[in-house]
């Protein structure tokens, strides 16, 4: 399923929307949990975002285990080439959990911060703000590790 998308490998599309949506997901969630004055312009798009980007995410790192399956046979890749896979390849569980974790405080956030009160609602966006440093970090060190592995450094 995740190997190939009309002859090319699934993983250089998936990642496309994984790298957009998910920094996307990030400043949206900061917006949201930094100016509450924002809050009911912005629920439209941070709800779909907190589901959509950790499912990119997801589907970019289940592509790049196909692909590395494909490519290297199965076999980890060795030399300068197989640290840089294996130095990417570092970052996708992280990445996806802290993905996770941000969409899960954003949702709990836009639907229980009226009744859980202003203390929540702040402990919430602290830890929004906290998940969203953590995820665009993730990010660009993914996209940047795999940038080098396919390109070079």
């Amino acid at each position: 399923m995740f190997d190939e998308i009309l002859g090319l490998p699934a993983h250089a599309l998936i990642i496309h929307a994984a790298v957009v949506l998910t920094p996307l997901a990030v400043l949206l969630s900061l917006a949201y949990a930094l100016v509450p004055g924002w809050r009911d312009r912005m629920t439209w798009a941070v709800v779909p975002l907190a589901v959509i980007a950790p499912a990119t995410v997801l589907a970019a790192r289940q592509s790049g285990e196909a692909m590395k399956d494909r490519v290297f046979g199965g076999q980890p890749p060795s030399g300068l080439l197989g640290d840089r896979v294996a130095e990417h390849e570092s970052y996708a569980t992280p990445l996806l959990l802290s993905s996770l974790g941000l969409g899960v405080a954003v949702l709990v956030l836009v639907f229980a911060a009226a009744r859980l009160g202003r203390a929540v609602a702040g402990v919430l966006s602290g830890l929004i703000v906290v998940l969203s440093l953590v995820v665009g970090f993730y990010v660009l060190r993914a996209g940047h590790t795999g940038a080098t592995a396919v390109w070079g450094a």
